[in-house]
């Protein structure tokens, strides 16, 4: 970032913010004046003490300090579908500040039912330069790194060095499996997420825990139970939400971790079981 008039940025600050809210149109001024980008306008704000106003309802549950540490944050999710769209979405807009997503996929017809970012216009085109263009609509702040590529145990250490968190957005037993594996190789935890129609499971794994090596302990060959049981709208949305709690949570350290435990949920019936992983 260049060097900033600390009493210009003062001055801008006493004129226009809104007691310790700066309007997304102020910012503009702001970035206009000073020649930052939205990502750098977000940071100086916060360092001084005021918060961009489209996180003024994160305020009551994350502080400035730790919106500003979410900001610096940088988290991968590998698959940008059905769970992936929307713990991309709901990653933006709380304003995690580098997401780099990973997919080699394009949009296909049967994904118009589920996916967040799947649209009529989008068909054929790339799931991770949907996910750009989405998340440049809704929160200009984050920076998206674009991998159009399949990640495995060949080229997962390259692909997610320097993240703080993974998250698990594949439909299949071998890759969720080779991600464990290679999260434990870069030493981040792995944020585990799984959907078949009204059913579905959530866990965070640390690195050396194992979790998937044990909850798959009987797999042989082939996808998961989804491909049996399909998936629906809704299961994808609770899912992927769940997830991107339990990220915000490994970004700020602070309350339960799903650790060695998976949640088991359970849509039909409404019934959520903790089940332990060790």
């Amino acid at each position: 970032m260049k060097n900033i008039d600390h009493e210009q940025l003062k001055d801008f600050f006493s004129g226009h913010a809104e007691g310790d809210l700066v309007s997304w149109p102020n910012q503009l001024k702001l970035m206009d004046l000073i020649g930052v980008t939205c990502s750098e306008a977000d940071e100086l704000i916060m360092q001084s003490g005021f918060l961009p106003a489209r996180y003024q309802r994160n305020r009551h549950m994350i502080s400035i300090t730790q919106q500003l540490q979410l900001l610096k944050s940088r988290v991968a999710v590998v698959g940008c579908g059905g769970l992936g769209g929307y713990v991309i979405e709901e990653l933006a807009r709380l304003g995690v500040g580098r997401l780099r997503v990973i997919d080699s996929d394009v949009f296909e017809e049967h994904n118009l039912n589920r996916q967040l970012l799947s649209t009529i216009t989008n068909l054929g085109t790339s799931k991770v330069a949907a996910a750009v263009s989405r998340v440049t609509e809704i929160n200009p702040a984050v920076k998206v790194e674009p991998r159009q590529v399949i990640v495995g145990r060949d080229n997962g250490v390259d692909i997610l060095s320097g993240v703080d968190v993974v998250v698990d957005a594949i439909d299949n037993v071998k890759g969720r499996l080779d991600l464990e594996q290679i999260c434990h190789q870069v030493e981040v935890p792995l944020v585990y997420g799984a959907i078949a129609g009204w059913f579905g499971q959530v866990g965070c794994i640390k690195p050396g825990q194992g979790t998937m090596q044990k909850l798959y302990a009987n797999w042989t060959a082939g996808k998961g139970i989804e491909s049996t049981f399909g998936n629906p709208s809704f299961t994808p949305a609770v899912v992927g939400s769940f997830q991107a709690a339990e990220v915000c949570k490994v970004l700020l350290g602070q309350g339960g971790l799903l650790d060695e435990r998976i949640l088991s949920v359970d849509l039909l019936q409404m019934q959520f079981d903790d089940i332990p992983v060790q």
